[in-house]
């Protein structure tokens, strides 16, 4: 009996490898029947497709799937981060320039909240780098309302639960009191939902500020509210422990030879 395990890669990993949505999100767009292949509807992901084979999503042939490429945006706030809000509320997708491909978040950041967010057109490497398991560290400047001490936030460190959601160890240094206000350093390594809010909030403070400045290797730096940039292919793979690929050369146009200056002939006087 043959073990040999059947060629090709997942229909929902290809779809989201081509940036047309998650993994999760194309799993459910084949559940729905959007999804063909080689003309014949499909509704269950557990199917594996080769080059070799026409997929359609919603009608529209797939192309092949480009390479995974990663951007930092600095959000600002007032944004939502999602392709359309129920409330009518501006999104990121509003905000990015339009000469961007086809992006995924990787995680969220909260309408009052900003900073750095990574955007990527591959669905399999946003989910990659949103897993807990990657472990990676994502680290806050924090705006308090309020006088705290060192001590205030010991029960963070430890970790604590609120509203029934267990909150892991947080890293916690008090920076400086400003006024009314104190700035801090938060390090997680989760991603809850307003995690930093209601941490902060069992421990008697009311955060007005929240501004994600790293996430994992990656560094908010200088990139000015509203920007974007892209991460070098090399930089990225480096970073995430990726295989490298050939990186495609620009053509660029053969140099000229450089041809000597002509020497100025001295007149007799």
């Amino acid at each position: 009996m043959s073990t040999k395990p059947p060629e090709g890669d997942r229909i929902a990993k290809v779809i989201a490898r081509a940036g047309i949505a998650s993994r999760r999100e194309a799993e459910r767009l084949i559940e729905a029947g959007r999804v063909s292949v080689n003309g014949v509807k499909i509704t269950r992901a557990a199917l594996n497709v080769t080059p070799a084979d026409k997929v359609v999503v919603d009608g529209r042939a797939l192309d092949a799937p480009e390479p995974a490429r990663l951007w930092l945006y600095h959000k600002p706030t007032g944004l939502v981060t999602t392709n359309r809000d129920e409330q009518g509320r501006a999104t990121i997708y509003d905000d990015l320039p339009e000469d961007l491909p086809r992006v995924m978040s990787v995680g969220r950041l909260d309408l009052n909240s900003e900073g750095l967010l990574l955007l990527t057109n591959d669905g399999a490497l946003k989910r990659k780098l949103e897993l807990p398991s990657t472990g990676w560290l994502r680290r806050y400047r924090v705006r308090v309302n309020g006088r705290p001490t060192d001590a205030t936030f010991d029960p963070l460190r430890k970790g604590l639960t609120v509203d029934g959601l267990r909150l892991q160890g947080m890293m916690v240094t008090l920076d400086r009191q400003q006024g009314a206000n104190a700035w801090i350093t938060v390090s997680i390594r989760e991603g809850k939902n307003r995690e930093i809010r209601r941490a902060m909030e069992s421990v008697g403070l009311s955060v007005n500020r929240l501004i994600r400045v790293s996430y994992g290797p990656f560094q908010l730096g200088q990139l000015k509210p509203g920007a974007v940039e892209e991460i070098r292919p090399r930089v990225m793979r480096d970073q995430l422990g990726l295989p490298q690929e050939p990186e495609v050369e620009t053509p660029t146009k053969p140099a000229r030879p450089q041809r000597p200056k002509p020497q100025r002939r001295r007149r007799n006087t």
